[in-house]
């Protein structure tokens, strides 16, 4: 069954950016992505694909523990209670510097060093 239902694929075509959560020995570090970007890279039933250029303390954390929880959002998208509807997606990750993925972002992305790749468990709407 897959991760990603309707309202969540909805959510990812529309969002305009992508807040990617990770735990460090600090506490949380956030860190983001564009929409369009994640658009341009893919996704699936149950992964999401991004370039990713620095995320130096991102691969760190995810190092440590590749747990993360991503946010989208779009007020195009209706909502329970009204336009505007939100999910966190709950899964693991790891960014990647080879591999078909890695060699698309890099295509796609002059900048990139390689893909960040979640996988998506679980997703809650928010509102």
């Amino acid at each position: 069954m897959s991760a990603i239902d309707a309202v969540t694929r909805e959510l990812l075509d529309k969002t305009e950016f992508v807040t990617i959560v990770t735990e460090g020995p600090d506490g949380p570090h956030v860190v983001g992505n564009w929409g369009e970007y994640l658009r341009r890279l893919g996704f699936d039933e149950d992964r999401l694909v991004m370039p990713a250029g620095y995320y130096r303390k991102t691969e760190e954390n995810l190092q440590r523990n590749n747990r993360v929880q991503v946010l989208v959002a779009s007020r195009s998208v209706q909502g329970n209670h009204g336009p505007g509807q939100g999910c966190v997606l709950r899964g693991t990750a790891a960014i990647v510097e080879e591999g078909e993925l890695a060699e698309r972002a890099k295509s796609a992305f002059p900048w990139a060093r390689g893909a960040l790749v979640i996988t998506v468990e679980s997703v809650q709407t928010q509102l």
